[in-house]
């Protein structure tokens, strides 16, 4: 009897388990069609009728392949920003068919500042950049660059996946996952990096929490002045 008191309830344990999968999944589908629905509403409001309706007509989400790959890259990737490139593919340079784009779809913490989205190609390629360029700046080499204490000190075990350059072609602005941050930072928290002054800033606790930010701010980087 306890043999199979211990096999049913394990079987209840796995349809409890997928069933709060689901639920997760669906949560966060929600969060991503609401930020779609109000970034578009923020360019029609701002005069991009025109240019959302060509963004719609041509982009697609990124490949099964792609974003297996990421999966195995960053096995804590946030299923909120799976569900962004299975809606669109990159937004920097990026040629859907004969067509390339470039179209601003983020912000940050940076007021009225946009930022694109890479390509779930370019962040695989990216994925050791924040350990080449930015080793001396994470170790604190650099009195004068303020670096987040939510952010760890060791470059060796660093684990960040850059998702969006600014609108300077990320010259002055990047946007990172952060999965080894330290004792005082969360998993999965959003790092941005300024340059001139340089600074390396936590601007949310999750991936979700970030588009929440954008939502409630009104995407602000979508006004008169970026399109024009």
């Amino acid at each position: 009897m306890a043999f199979w008191n211990k096999l049913f309830g394990k079987r209840q344990n796995n349809k409890s388990e997928k069933k709060k999968e689901k639920i997760n999944q669906d949560e966060t589908k929600h969060i991503v069609e609401k930020y779609i629905t109000g970034l578009k509403n923020a360019y029609f409001q701002n005069n991009g009728q025109e240019e959302w309706e060509s963004f719609e007509q041509v982009i697609h989400g990124a490949k099964k392949e792609d974003i297996n790959k990421l999966k195995r890259i960053y096995p804590d990737i946030p299923n909120t920003f799976i569900n962004l490139l299975e809606y669109v593919d990159g937004t920097y340079w990026r040629k859907y068919a004969k067509e390339e784009i470039t179209f601003f779809i983020l912000g940050s913490d940076m007021h009225e500042y946009p930022y694109y989205l890479l390509s779930s190609k370019e962040i695989i390629e990216n994925q050791n950049q924040a350990k080449e360029y930015y080793s001396d700046y994470i170790e604190r080499k650099y009195d004068e660059v303020e670096i987040d204490d939510k952010i760890i000190d060791k470059a060796e075990s660093i684990k960040w996946l850059h998702f969006s350059d600014c609108m300077n072609n990320g010259g002055t602005s990047q946007l990172f996952i952060d999965f080894s941050p330290s004792e005082k930072g969360i998993k999965g928290q959003v790092v941005r990096f300024l340059h001139d002054p340089d600074e390396f800033k936590v601007i949310a606790d999750s991936f979700e929490e970030y588009l929440n930010i954008l939502v409630k701010k009104g995407f602000d980087f979508i006004n008169e002045d970026t399109m024009e």
